[in-house]
Formats: structure tokens, C-alpha cells, sequence
């Protein structure tokens, strides 16, 4: 029988903080850590001040392909491969690494994170899988998501070529009517 190691544990108890804090899913904890399942959830509990929420994770490719989870699931993975490829990391360090980027970007445009980091650990595993890969435009050249055995010599991105109702939430609405009120 093999030893637990208190350093090992510490490290696993550490990571699966900062994935908490980052809004992991407890099935991202147990896939990424060796601690038990009470001990996540009673970590989480501690963490977050709540439960866990209970639900299956996505489990759809063709959430990635649709307009807007696809550009912003292309500029995460865009990212996480320069941060593997670049900075040493893997794993789910690259992962959180990437996600801290992509975040940081979201708030510097003001706007809220279409990805969560579960999905962004799921995209990457969807990835690694060979499920889905980065396919670049033909028109821009930018690198974006698309269905590995899809047809994508002719591929064009959905920022070149934007869907009729691209962008058309109430929100969005509304604050072009204080616009042009204004």
C-alpha cells in the first residue's frame, strides 16, 4: 500500500483552493486532485461559503462552434497553447495560467467572461482529445475552433463573417438606446 505524502496532500489541499476560488466544478477537483470527495466538498464548503453546485459538466463540442462561445473559446485556447508551448507549463497549470489571461482580458475590455473555467477545462480536454482543434481563417488568419473532421479548407471565422443577429441581446440593445439618447 502506498503512502500518502503530507506534501503531496498540502499541494492537492493548495491547488484545489485555487481552483475553487477560480470557480472549478467539483468534478474538475476530483479529476485533478488525489483528495478524497468529502474532503473537496467540505473544502469547497469552506471556500466559498456555499455547497457545490450538483449537475452534470457540459458535454458538447458544438457549444464551441457556435458565434460567440467560438471566438472567445479561440482566444483561450489560443492562448493556453502559447502558455504550454512558452511558459513551461502543462497540465492544469496551463490551464488556470491560461484562464487567468483570458480573464484578465475580459476586464480590460469591460466585458463578463463567456467562459467559465470548467468549460475553459473542458475545452482543453476536448482538445487534447482530438475533438476539437484550431483552424485558421482563411480571411484573417486568426486560429479559431472548429470540429476536427469537419471540411475546413474553406474556413472563414465568425468575426470575418458575422451571423445576422450577432451581438443582438437585450442587453446590448438597451445600451444602444441610452446611446442614442444620449
Amino acid at each position: 500500500m502506498a503512502q500518502k505524502s503530507l506534501v503531496s496532500e498540502a499541494q492537492d489541499t493548495q491547488l484545489a483552493i485555487e481552483l475553487v476560488g477560480m470557480g472549478a466544478r467539483l468534478q474538475v477537483l476530483e479529476a485533478e486532485t488525489s483528495l478524497s470527495r468529502e474532503r473537496l466538498i467540505k473544502l469547497y464548503k469552506e471556500v466559498r461559503g456555499e455547497s457545490p453546485p450538483k449537475g452534470l459538466l457540459p458535454f458538447s463540442t458544438d457549444w464551441f462552434t457556435t458565434w460567440l462561445p467560438n471566438i472567445h473559446g479561440s482566444l483561450f485556447a489560443n492562448i493556453h497553447r502559447y502558455v504550454s508551448e512558452h511558459a513551461g507549463l502543462s497540465g492544469i497549470h496551463a490551464t488556470m495560467q491560461a484562464y487567468r489571461l483570458y480573464r484578465e482580458h475580459q476586464q480590460d475590455e469591460g466585458g463578463e467572461p463567456v467562459l467559465g473555467l470548467t468549460r475553459a477545462w473542458t475545452l482543453v480536454r476536448f482538445m487534447d482529445s482530438g475533438m476539437l482543434s484550431l483552424v485558421p481563417c482563411n480571411r484573417c488568419g486568426g486560429h479559431f475552433l472548429s470540429h476536427t473532421y469537419d471540411l475546413n479548407q474553406d474556413f472563414v471565422c465568425g468575426m470575418c463573417h458575422m451571423p445576422s443577429r450577432a451581438g443582438k441581446t437585450r442587453r446590448n440593445r438597451a445600451v444602444d438606446a441610452e446611446d442614442a439618447v444620449a
